[in-house]
Parts: C-alpha cells; structure tokens; sequence
C-alpha cells in the first residue's frame, strides 16, 4: 500500500502555501498515480479555514489519484487544533468522486455535511470529534452504504455539536441498514447509558463481531442492560474502555464469559453533571 500524508505546518502557512498546493504537487508526480492512502493533516489555519478547498481540488484532481482506496481528512493533534475547532465542510462530493473509495475518516465536525450519498464500495466510514450533529447523523443513516462493514462515529456533547437525541441515534441502527456492517462504534457519547439500553436487545446484534461503547459515559445503569442481554453474549468483542462503571460491575464483567474491555475507570462519582466523554473540546 502506498500511504502519504500531506500537513502544513506554521512556517508553511506564514508563507502561504496552502494544501491544493501540495495535492497539485502530488497529483503530478508519479507516486500519485499509485497512491491508495491519503491522509490530509492540518491544511492550515484549519481553526479558521475550512475543508472547502480540499474538498474541490481533490475532486477536480479525481482521475489523477485512480488507486486511492483510504482517505483521511483532518488528521492533526490537539496541538496545531482542537478537535472542535477543525473548520470541516460539506465532504458529500468526495463519495461521487472516488467510487472506489473504501475507508474514509474525517476528523473534526464544525461545519461538517454529509448529504445522503449512495457508495456501493465504501467499507469503512469513521468520524472523530466532540460532537457530531443530528443533520449529519441523518445524512449517514440517509444514505446507501451496501458494503459498510465498519462505522465508527464519536458522538460527543452538546457542547461541541451533538444536538440530537437518541431517536436520531437509533436511526442508524434500523434493520436492513447496513447489510454487510459487523463493527460498531457509537463511542465518546454523554448518552451513553441510553444507548447502551437500546442496544442491549437491537436486531442488529445479531450480525456484528464488535460493539464499542468505548470513551463515553457508561455507568452501572447502561451496563445492566448489556451484561444481561443475551445478543451481547454472543459478540466476539464489547469495548466499554474509558467508563464509570463501579469496582463490582467490572467484576461481573470479568466472569461474563465474553471478550469484553473494561479499563480506563474514571471515578464514578454519583454527581451525573461530572461525567465526561474522552474527547470533547
């Protein structure tokens, strides 16, 4: 696999380069042609620039990047942004441009639109950030995927950009959906014993290997209804990481018979307005 990564760094920005320049530069090299891994870290000024540039040079540059399979737009640390401060766009283009794309991860959700697309090999579609609204929750259970196999999406706060509830949620997770989908990761939500509830007995159970309510709010309430859910016995993994369960529900999860990852115990203090997903600002 050929993988490269394109940044800007401060320097880079004060002289005003900018990304189309280095996708331009790519895109007449020949390493271009063979590239399936893409990765677009920060494109400068990315707290008050948005992906909008990005979004239309790599679709008029579409015929020059014919292997590309994984894209990734948004990969930076907190250090050159904060998550909620990356300026996204509508990416809905990139999905009509490479109908060969497989895996595609965008990072950041301000600003971020996803309209309801068809992609017939997309395989992989994750979202990272502090908050995804309810519009683009609509636009992924809205759209065509048949061959999503993974769909990983960090739910976050409202705070920073979740305004839905879990009706919008639940959405995603309606029969017939995603056909082919065995991973599934509703994580980093402040919700999470909500969802967790839900899900215990959803029809979609019975076709995933992997649940990740990792990195959310998970308490004693949501894990009652998972540890006696009987489609959850029959997962290959639950990961629950990052959590305020208490000391006697990890134990009842150790001898639960399933591959289940319980660490990153935060105090489970009883006070709900101290409960925090990982990533939020």
């Amino acid at each position: 696999m050929s993988e490269i990564k394109l940044s800007i760094d401060y320097e880079q920005y004060e002289e005003g380069i900018k990304m189309k320049d280095l996708l331009e530069e790519l895109a007449n090299k020949p390493e271009g042609a063979e590239l399936t891994s893409l990765i677009i870290g920060d494109w400068g000024g990315s707290y008050e620039n948005d992906s909008s540039e990005i979004v239309e040079t790599l679709t008029r540059l579409k015929d020059r990047f014919p292997r590309l399979r994984k894209l990734f737009i948004g990969d930076m640390g907190f250090e050159e942004c904060e998550v909620s401060w990356i300026m996204q766009s509508n990416l809905s283009p990139i999905f009509t441009a490479y109908p060969e794309l497989e895996s595609f991860t965008i990072k950041g959700s301000t600003g971020l639109e996803l309209e309801p697309v068809k992609h017939a090999k997309l395989q992989e579609l994750a979202i990272i950030c502090g908050g995804l609204g309810k519009h683009v929750l609509a636009g992924i259970s809205q759209a065509e995927f048949p061959k999503l196999k993974k769909l990983e999406l960090y739910l976050g706060v409202d705070e920073y950009g979740f305004d839905g509830s879990l009706s919008d949620v639940l959405t995603l997770i309606e029969p017939g959906k995603f056909p082919e989908l065995t991973y599934l990761g509703l994580k980093n939500s402040e919700i999470e014993d909500d969802i967790a509830i839900a899900l215990a007995d959803a029809p979609i159970l019975d076709q995933l290997h992997t649940l990740d309510l990792s990195l959310g709010t998970l308490t004693d309430k949501g894990a009652e209804a998972l540890l006696n859910s009987a489609k959850v016995q029959n997962l290959k993994f639950l990961n629950l990481s990052y959590h305020y369960m208490s000391d006697d529900m990890m134990n009842r999860w150790a001898n639960a018979g399933i591959e289940v990852d319980t660490s990153e115990q935060q105090d489970a203090d009883d006070e709900e307005d101290y409960r925090y997903p990982l990533l939020t600002e």
